[in-house]
C-alpha cells in the first residue's frame, strides 16, 4: 500500500501530472456510468484507480473507509463505482459510490436509473416517514420503513442528519421524489459482508463492537458482516446470562467457530470463551482433593445439589452427603445459598467433582481433618432415619456417607420383634461400637457396647476379688486343701 503524497505536492498537481502522460483518450466517460476499476495507489487525499490501460480516475478516500477510518480496499483490488464528475479542462475523472448533492431532475433521474446514491438532509419526521431536503430546494420523502434495514424505534434521531439515499421514484416532473436509505444500506452491507467473508477463516481471531444482546447470545459487527456469539460460547460458566457478560457497544475479541450458508443466508458463529482460560485446566489449584472450599448452591436436583466453587466450575454434593434424613435435597439446599464443602475427588477430563459437607468450623483453604472411623471404636452417633430393619445413624464429627452407618435390629439390644420406634427417635444420640468398615459401609452395634461393659465389669470384679483374697486360689486349690484336712 502506498503512503501519503511526498514533498507536499497538492492532489490537483499530482493528478494533473499523471493526466499529461495519458494524452490519448480511448474513451469518453459519462457522468452516471458504472465502471469497474483496479486500485493502484492510496494516499491521504485520494484513491487512484486504473479505468483501462490508458486512463486513471480518482475517488475520495472517505468513500472507501470502514470502521476506525481504515481503508476497505487494497492496491490491486477491483472495485465498482460510478462516474460522478468529468473535468472538461483537465480530463480528470472522479468516481464515487454516490452523486453527492443532486440538484436537478436530470441528476435525480440519472441516480435512479444507475442506482447511484445521493445526499440529503432530513428536515422533519411525520407519521409516514422522513421529509428530506435535497440540493436546490428539492423536497423528497423517505418512508419510515425505508429509513434503515432494521426497526427504527426513535425516528426523531434522524432529524438534522445528512444521509445518503437511493432514488426509487420521481413523479410530476420532480415534484414528488421518493427515496430509500434501506436499499442503499442493504446493498452496502452485502458488499461489506462479501469482503469480510473473503478473508474470514475458522479459528481466526477477530474484533468488533457488540450490536445487540439477547437471551440466546450476543451479536458482533465484524466490519460488514454480523456474527453471533451463542450464550454457551460467552463464558465457561454456563449459569451466567449473556447480559452479565457483555453489553451493547462493548468491543470484544472473539474467535470464529463456524461459517455456513443456511436458507440463503451466511451464518457466522463466534466464541468469546475460546480466548479465555478454561478454569478446569487449573483444577489442582481450585479443587484439590481434601481442600475445604467455599461455594454457592447453583442447582438443586433429586439426587443432590450442584455447588459452584469457581466461575465455570461446579461440583456435586450428593444427597447421601446431606443430613436430609430421607427428605428431598431442596429441604436442605436453596439456590444461591453459600456453603462450605470439602472436595472428595476431582476429574478435570470428565469435568466431575465430588463434594462433601465440610466439618463444622473448618477454615476455607485448609485440608479437612475428618474423624477417622476404625473397626472396634466406640463412637457417639445421631439417629437419622428409622427403618423396619434398623437405624441409620451419623457418627458425630463426620459429614456425609463416610460417617453414616447402619445399626441392624439384631444389634440394637432390644427384645426380638420389639417396635423399634418405641425405643428410639430421630435425632437421638446413641453410643455404639463400630463392627465393620469394609467397602465404605459402616455397621455398628449398641448391644456390643453393653456386652463390652458387662465383660469389663465382670473382669473388674474378678480382679478386685483376687486382690482381696490372694491365697484363695482356684476351685481346684480349695478342693485339695479340704482333702488334706
Amino acid at each position: 500500500m502506498s503512503t501519503e503524497t511526498k514533498g507536499g505536492d497538492s492532489f490537483a498537481a499530482m493528478f494533473e501530472e499523471q493526466s499529461k502522460s495519458n494524452t490519448r483518450r480511448s474513451k469518453t466517460w459519462r457522468v452516471g456510468e458504472r465502471v469497474e476499476a483496479v486500485v493502484v495507489q492510496i494516499t491521504r487525499d485520494a484513491v487512484f484507480v486504473d479505468l483501462d490501460e490508458k486512463r486513471q480516475a480518482w475517488m475520495d478516500p472517505i468513500e472507501l473507509m470502514g470502521p476506525n477510518n481504515t481503508p476497505t480496499v487494497k492496491v490491486g483490488e477491483k472495485i465498482a463505482a460510478h462516474v460522478v464528475e468529468v473535468d472538461a479542462r483537465s480530463g480528470s475523472v472522479k468516481l464515487g459510490r454516490s452523486l453527492g448533492k443532486a440538484n436537478n431532475v436530470a441528476a435525480l433521474e440519472l441516480a435512479r436509473d444507475q442506482g447511484i446514491a445521493i445526499e440529503g438532509k432530513v428536515a422533519a419526521i411525520n407519521k409516514g416517514g422522513a421529509e428530506v431536503e435535497l440540493e436546490g430546494g428539492v423536497r423528497a420523502f423517505c418512508p419510515v420503513s425505508q429509513l434503515d434495514n432494521r426497526y427504527v424505534a426513535d425516528t426523531a434521531s434522524f432529524v438534522g442528519r445528512t444521509l445518503r439515499f437511493r432514488v426509487t421514484e420521481i413523479r410530476d416532473g420532480g415534484k414528488s421524489v421518493v427515496l430509500s436509505r434501506r436499499a442503499l444500506v442493504e446493498a452496502e452491507a452485502r458488499e461489506a459482508q462479501a469482503r469480510v467473508l473473503a478473508t474470514l477463516t475458522i479459528g481466526a481471531t477477530v474484533k468488533g463492537p457488540v450490536t445487540g444482546v439477547r437471551d440466546f447470545g450476543a451479536f458482533v459487527d465484524l466490519g460488514g458482516a454480523e456474527g453471533l456469539v451463542p450464550a454457551s460460547e460467552l463464558s465457561h460458566d454456563p449459569s451466567v446470562r449473556p447480559g452479565d457478560v457483555v453489553k451493547a457497544g462493548d468491543v470484544v475479541e472473539v474467535q470464529v467457530k463456524d461459517v455456513r450458508e443456511h436458507e440463503g443466508q451466511t451464518r457466522i458463529t463466534l466464541s468469546l470463551k475460546a480466548l479465555s482460560a478454561d478454569p478446569w485446566t487449573a483444577l489442582d489449584v481450585i479443587a484439590a482433593p481434601g481442600r475445604v472450599v467455599a461455594g454457592t448452591v447453583a442447582r438443586v436436583v433429586d439426587f443432590g445439589g450442584f455447588i459452584r466453587i469457581a466461575p465455570g466450575v461446579e461440583g456435586l454434593l450428593h444427597v447421601s452427603e446431606l443430613n436430609a434424613r430421607g427428605e428431598h435435597p431442596s429441604k436442605v439446599l436453596t439456590v444461591g445459598q453459600p456453603i462450605v464443602v470439602v472436595v472428595k475427588s476431582a476429574d478435570a477430563t470428565a469435568r466431575k467433582i465430588s463434594l462433601a459437607m465440610a466439618p463444622e468450623g473448618a477454615a476455607v483453604g485448609s485440608q479437612a481433618q475428618g474423624v477417622r472411623v476404625v473397626r472396634g471404636a466406640i463412637v457417639k452417633a445421631v439417629v437419622e432415619r428409622i427403618e423396619s430393619f434398623g437405624l441409620f445413624v451419623q457418627i458425630e464429627g463426620t459429614h456425609g456417607r463416610d460417617g453414616r452407618g447402619l445399626i441392624p435390629n439384631v444389634e440394637l439390644g432390644t427384645q426380638r420383634g420389639a417396635d423399634v420406634r418405641k425405643h428410639f427417635a430421630e435425632g437421638q444420640t446413641l453410643t455404639a461400637k463400630v463392627l465393620e468398615t469394609a467397602d465404605g459401609r459402616l455397621r455398628l452395634s449398641i448391644r456390643a457396647v453393653k456386652d463390652d461393659e458387662e465383660r469389663a465389669a465382670f473382669e473388674g470384679y474378678q480382679s478386685s476379688t483376687r486382690a482381696a483374697s490372694p491365697r484363695m486360689g482356684t476351685l481346684g486349690d480349695l478342693m485339695k486343701l479340704k482333702l488334706k484336712k
